[in-house]
């Protein structure tokens, strides 16, 4: 039988995320809205309406996963992405809320045992029970959360919840956002908060939990925050990390962000 990985974490992590997004909506004005994000080629509004009509879509998905029906496919989310493009900035935002509630609290609401049974095809692809599934709807909305966040707050972080969950995870993330190097090199990594090492190998770019038998040719040291950012595109700033045989920008081009 197939290990199914404790789902109780997710839940909790995606219910705060979505608490910390309710609260940062709640206290913009239409300026505010119509912002630009993180994201250079979407304003607020549009990161908004990005995580509503994901949330709608993950929703399909997850009653897909508990009662055993047939997961949505792109075609049933192109008439989604159109009623949510037709939206205006405000509307956007209020229905961000009201969909990614109704998505969390059907979560929350599956017994345990819907929730140990529950299996889903996301994307035609992967297999994944329900911790792989609300992994996957985490790092979409902690990371595209931030993406507001700090353009209100320059010095607003990728939360720590969510950051301990998904910093196990970065191995697979890496093979859809990583470019392989001009100049391949392998990179000892370590962070802190919470402490992982990994080795990085820029030539495939790949993430492997770190061995210290390994050459390395270069070392990067910093926050488990700050390498969740990097592997998504968003960390600027070189203080944040103490490098050697790398730099920032070579990594940049590694990890060019979405």
């Amino acid at each position: 039988m197939a290990t199914v990985t404790d789902s109780a974490p997710w839940v909790r992590a995606v219910r705060a995320s979505h608490d910390r997004l309710a609260g940062i909506v709640a206290g913009l004005d239409a300026d505010g809205l119509r912002k630009q994000s993180y994201a250079k080629e979407w304003s607020i509004a549009d990161v908004l309406s990005h995580l509503g009509s994901g949330a709608e879509i993950f929703l399909l998905s997850l009653t897909a996963g508990v009662t055993g029906a047939e997961p949505p496919t792109s075609e049933d989310f192109q008439p989604i992405w159109a009623i949510w493009n037709a939206r205006s900035p405000e509307e956007q935002a209020a229905q961000c809320v009201v969909a990614n509630e109704a998505l969390v609290s059907s979560v929350e609401s599956l017994t345990e045992a819907k929730r140990e049974a529950f299996s889903v095809v996301m994307f035609g692809a992967m297999t994944m029970d329900l911790a792989g599934f609300l992994g996957m709807r985490l790092s979409e909305h902690a990371i595209h959360t931030w993406d507001v966040a700090v353009v209100l707050d320059a010095d607003a972080l990728v939360a720590q919840y969510a950051v301990d969950l998904m910093i196990d995870g970065l191995s697979m993330i890496i093979g859809f956002t990583g470019k392989k190097a001009a100049e391949p090199a392998v990179i000892a990594v370590s962070t802190t908060g919470p402490e992982r090492s990994f080795t990085l190998d820029t030539g495939g770019a790949t993430l492997s939990p770190g061995d210290p038998g390994a050459s390395a040719g270069a070392s990067l040291v910093l926050s488990a925050e700050a390498l969740v950012r990097l592997v998504y595109g968003r960390l600027d700033d070189a203080d944040e990390l103490t490098a050697a045989g790398i730099t920032l920008p070579e990594l940049q081009a590694i990890f060019p962000g979405f």
